[in-house]
């Protein structure tokens, strides 16, 4: 006897649709063709965002160096219950080869990745592996010899301290950097100095700042005005939540601050650090984000062990979210987990899971001893998404992707 044919509602399918990996959602574009038109429908695309959002399917990279080319690479760590944080597959960035460019991000699951020493940037959504090179800068670079007092050189140009975020007021992705000018006194011109002071300040270098303003509806960059406290470190992972784009900065009294910049209104801002009390002088601080929040995590340094404070901040307040006792053996926090683990880079320079109900430390499976520029190994999380970056569909040119277990880490 031949069943009847059960005709659901399209509006239950795509709900659940909305609620699939993106691979699985790729795959299903061969289906019909509506399911394939729906996929790339705005609303389709943010109801399935935020169901992994309010899920929480964080995906997890490691930025990384081959130790063979130095050449950076991301590795994917696995979500899957019995190879959590193994490392699933590696993936190499050719457009960014001899290069080593730095992670910015995430933004509905979008990454923008920028080389430092020139203008060399991508957006990049690695869940449908979708690559977008961005247009070369804008800022013109000033001459060889400044007409600026003591005739100074400019010695190089830096492309740092990137944020991408969404602005929506005009529905429009956006990358902001900082531009960075070198000088040092020209070589051509000779000076007499009062005092030994005097020359030493003379052999400093000079540093000017410029601030550009990508925009993904225009596809092109134009510079803003620069503020008074521009950014003096790198933070954890993510730098962006909720159209603001954060950055570590202080004073000339070295105090310190977060550079705010309002994406809507195209305005920057600071907001003090929480105060560190108590009595030990022997203390560094970064910002990252925890559960969706601007946070700040102090490592007090005791002896061989290393203590951690999360404060977090709501509407410009900050609050102690937790304090974990005194860790043996840890070097740097890198960023927290799907589940709150906080993931760390021991005095071996190898990574290692902090449980924060537990209360336990973990050593992973990920074997980074022959990394090139071990410290300098970083944590970045996102949320799959389909967003659409007018890009390019992943290819061997701009992106190769490696099984972890068949990974030669060669180009």
């Amino acid at each position: 006897m031949q069943m009847a044919r059960i005709e659901l509602p399209e509006a239950l399918v795509m709900e659940i649709l909305s609620k699939l990996p993106v691979k699985s959602l790729i795959r299903f574009n061969c289906v019909c063709k509506y399911w394939c038109s729906s996929f790339q429908i705005p609303h389709f695309i943010f109801k399935h965002y935020h169901n992994n959002l309010e899920n929480n399917n964080l995906n997890l990279l490691l930025r990384r160096h081959d130790g063979n080319t130095f050449q950076p690479y991301l590795s994917q760590l696995s979500n899957e219950k019995d190879q959590k944080n193994l490392v699933k597959q590696n993936i190499h960035l050719p457009f960014f080869k001899n290069a080593i460019p730095s992670v910015y991000g995430a933004c509905h699951g979008l990454l923008c990745l920028q080389e430092p020493s020139t203008d060399k940037a991508a957006l990049w959504n690695p869940s449908t592996r979708e690559f977008k090179i961005l247009p070369p800068s804008s800022i013109q670079r000033p001459p060889y010899l400044s007409p600026m007092e003591g005739n100074l050189a400019l010695y190089g140009v830096s492309f740092d301290h990137a944020a991408l975020g969404f602005d929506s007021k005009t529905n429009d992705y956006k990358v902001i950097r900082f531009v960075s000018f070198i000088y040092y006194h020209s070589p051509f011109v000779t000076r007499t100095f009062v005092n030994i002071e005097e020359e030493q300040r003379y052999a400093y270098p000079h540093y000017e700042f410029q601030v550009e303003l990508y925009s993904s509806r225009s596809d092109s960059w134009k510079e803003i005005p620069c503020p008074l406290y521009t950014p003096t470190d790198l933070i954890l992972g993510n730098n962006y939540v909720d159209g603001i784009c954060y950055w570590k900065t202080m004073t000339e009294a070295y105090l310190g601050l977060i550079l705010l910049f309002d994406l809507a209104n195209q305005k920057f801002s600071i907001l003090p650090f929480p105060e560190i009390t108590g009595s030990c002088l022997h203390y560094y601080d970064n910002i990252l984000m925890f559960n969706r929040s601007l946070s700040v995590i102090v490592c007090l340094l005791e002896g061989t062990g290393m203590s951690f404070d999360l404060w977090v901040t709501s509407e410009g307040v900050w609050t102690k979210q937790f304090s974990i006792e005194s860790i043996s053996g840890v070097l740097h926090p890198l960023g927290f987990g799907k589940n709150g683990e906080l993931f760390l880079r021991d005095t071996n320079n190898e990574i290692v899971l902090f449980d924060l109900s537990t209360q336990e430390l973990k050593e992973l499976e990920i074997n980074t001893y022959l990394d090139h520029f071990q410290e300098s190994i970083s944590l970045h999380a996102y949320v799959e998404s389909l967003v659409r970056i007018n890009g390019i569909q992943e290819c061997e040119k701009h992106i190769i992707s490696q099984l972890a277990g068949d990974a030669s880490n060669k180009y």
